[in-house]
């Protein structure tokens, strides 16, 4: 790896460019106990090393879990959803549920296919929000995946 990371320096430097090694990390994905620590550098620079990095609006782990983007997730779309509340208090159903279609559900979806969680508290908190969304877009209560009149 530290080969690659030298050419990389040296393509750089042909090329005129500069390369901030504090704007990178490295970080190792593995779910070994024991962890030697991680010495490359670009150039003369140590690149810092991280246990998480957010790449695409990801957040991978260096424990492979999901625990800290489900809760980005979960947080983003709890903000995005207020601030619907708080403009459409008093809007009809169809503003409501476009509002949350467009701006509440890609929060919650995306990149799903990548990261789709398998732990029970993760898919609680995710289905938590689509509840609550559900129920102001709706005016109705979700059980299990179907709607229910409230």
């Amino acid at each position: 790896m530290q080969k690659d990371l030298d050419r990389l320096g040296e393509w750089a430097a042909e090329s005129a460019m500069k390369i901030n090694p504090s704007k990178c990390k490295a970080v190792r994905f593995t779910r070994a106990r024991v962890k030697n620590p991680l010495n490359y550098s670009i150039g003369d620079q140590l690149i810092p090393e991280a246990s998480s990095c957010k790449y695409l609006g990801i957040i991978f782990r260096s424990d492979l879990s999901w625990a800290d983007h489900v809760n980005y997730t979960v947080k983003k779309a709890w903000k995005a959803l207020h601030f619907i509340m708080r403009i459409l208090k008093k809007g009809n159903r169809s503003t409501k549920s476009l509002a949350y279609t467009t701006l509440v559900r890609p929060i919650l979806e995306y990149g799903a296919a990548c990261w789709d969680p398998c732990r029970e508290g993760q898919i609680y908190a995710l289905d938590r929000e689509q509840k609550k969304a559900a129920k102001f877009a709706y005016h109705e209560r979700i059980e299990l995946g179907n709607i229910v009149a409230a």
